[in-house]
């Protein structure tokens, strides 16, 4: 065999070894993308095999079920926000500046990820596998637990009395986010998020 055939087969080999993670990644784009769709319509295994051109049996190459498929999108908004969460937490030291950055920040997630808004709000796990609601439950969990500790390290900063109850402005801050999540996708994605935080934030911060 030449150097050339052996190299050509090499390649070849790499190129068939990442076929499988850029095929995952592309139905994990296109199912976000159709979940883009203002009217909100249940995106079925057999849509998003026509959409990439491939047979239902080619995706469950890839995803042993839907709900993995879900699992994935999740994972990605997981990963992304956290990831945001303690970029703001170790840049910024004022607890209520954090607070506010966060609130502004899942606002802005949305706004750029429209699908992912969708899954966030649990439209489109509607009878979709259970345990997908409950790990976007589990998340929003975590993103109050980031807010409510905000707040107490504004307390601990004397940044505000040291009466203020950290839980219930946590709560009150992820409940306004979730609500205008729902607003945009129910608007057809056309009312953005943020609109009239300048002036709504330092009501919820207050």
């Amino acid at each position: 065999m030449s150097s050339e055939q052996k190299t050509a087969e090499t390649g070849g080999g790499t190129q068939a070894r990442r076929k499988p993670g850029a095929r995952r990644l592309q139905i994990l784009q296109t199912l976000a993308a159709m979940l883009e769709d203002p009217k909100g319509e249940r995106v079925t295994t057999a849509a998003l095999a026509a959409r990439l051109a491939v047979s239902e049996a080619a995706l469950y190459r890839h995803f042993a079920s839907k709900a993995q498929m879900f699992e994935g999108l999740i994972e990605f908004i997981e990963s992304t926000i956290f990831g945001l969460i303690n970029d703001i937490e170790t840049k910024e030291t004022s607890g209520l500046r954090q607070a506010g950055r966060i609130v502004r920040m899942l606002l802005d997630f949305a706004a750029t990820n429209r699908g992912m808004t969708r899954v966030l709000i649990g439209d489109a796990l509607v009878n979709e596998h259970e345990r997908l609601q409950e790990r976007i439950n589990q998340l929003l969990d975590r993103i109050e637990s980031s807010l409510r500790q905000s707040f107490r390290v504004a307390v601990s900063q004397r940044e505000v009395p040291d009466s203020l109850d950290a839980g219930a402005h946590a709560a009150l801050a992820i409940a306004y986010v979730i609500g205008r999540w729902h607003r945009f996708a129910k608007s057809g994605f056309r009312k953005p998020p943020a609109e009239g935080l300048d002036t709504q934030l330092p009501l919820l911060l207050a």
